[in-house]
């Protein structure tokens, strides 16, 4: 079921498929359906869908950016309840869309996700901000003005000061706000950046196993990316998948012969055939 899940990824994200016409919603399901197989997609669908009814009645001028903001947190985080797991923010469920649906918990860039797609059916244009450490959304008024959203903290609108405060509460005084750090970012990079954090926590707890399907969900994004390639060797070599971590490993020589780490990768290279050499 998981291959099944993956195949149906790739066709979402494929690099033929213009990156505005990805279906975020769907996507990010699929994701969750890679460990929750019995996930009915189209009930969550449903489920946005009514938050957006219920938005859209109680916005008097539509278009108004501040009547639908005030309205998408009303519906979301006062009437429904959803809110940032700051108790628990590492929990893999936080990052599966189904289990925030679910739970009304997730982390800042699951939040925004669901806050994104209450706002396009409800005529709200909503960006994704790749902000370090803390995903933002910004709406463009009809002047080309930014709001920038914080759905992680019930959709407080932030000026550039209070990003710097964000940052300041995640890495203390280490990072400054640069001019790009509130750069909005595409469909794929949105999707890359959840599966990236899941990602990190399952090797954090070294279940490589979880990690390797979210790796081959990355690669289903971008097929050519060589440390994702490289990624997956470490993760099929750690789960004694010899023959799958050697073929990665030279995909990846082949890809970056002129990496800093590529004698190494060599030297790696020539132990896993000699490993396999003597399993034969």
């Amino acid at each position: 079921m998981r291959s099944q899940a993956i195949e149906e990824f790739a066709a979402i994200v494929n690099p033929k498929v213009e990156d505005e016409r990805i279906d975020l919603l769907r996507a990010a399901l699929t994701i969750a359906r890679t460990h929750y197989p019995d996930l009915e997609i189209e009930t969550y669908t449903r489920r946005l869908n009514q938050f957006a009814v219920r938005v859209r009645a109680a916005i008097a001028e539509v278009g108004d950016a501040a009547q639908s903001i005030a309205a998408i947190n009303q519906v979301l985080f006062v009437e429904e309840g959803f809110a940032g797991n700051k108790e628990d923010y590492y929990d893999p469920r936080n990052s599966f869309l189904n289990q925030v649906l679910d739970r009304k918990l997730g982390i800042p860039i699951t939040l925004a996700l669901v806050y994104m797609e209450v706002g396009r059916r409800v005529g709200l244009p909503l960006f994704g901000v790749g902000m370090p450490g803390h995903f933002l959304l910004k709406h463009y008024d009809s002047d080309g003005r930014a709001m920038i959203i914080d759905p992680f903290n019930r959709g407080v609108l932030l000026t550039e000061q209070d990003c710097q405060r964000r940052l300041n509460q995640i890495y203390g005084a280490q990072v400054t706000l640069q001019p790009g750090s509130l750069a909005t970012v595409n469909r794929r990079q949105m999707l890359t950046r959840m599966l990236n954090n899941l990602k990190n926590i399952f090797v954090s707890v070294r279940d490589f196993r979880r990690a390797l399907g979210i790796v081959d969900l990355v690669l289903a994004i971008y097929p050519r990316s060589p440390e994702d390639v490289k990624q997956r060797a470490v993760l099929h070599y750690n789960l004694g998948q010899l023959s799958r971590a050697l073929q990665d490993f030279e995909d990846y020589l082949k890809m970056s012969p002129e990496a800093s780490d590529a004698d190494d990768i060599r030297q790696v290279t020539v132990a896993i055939r000699r490993n396999l050499a003597a399993m034969n």
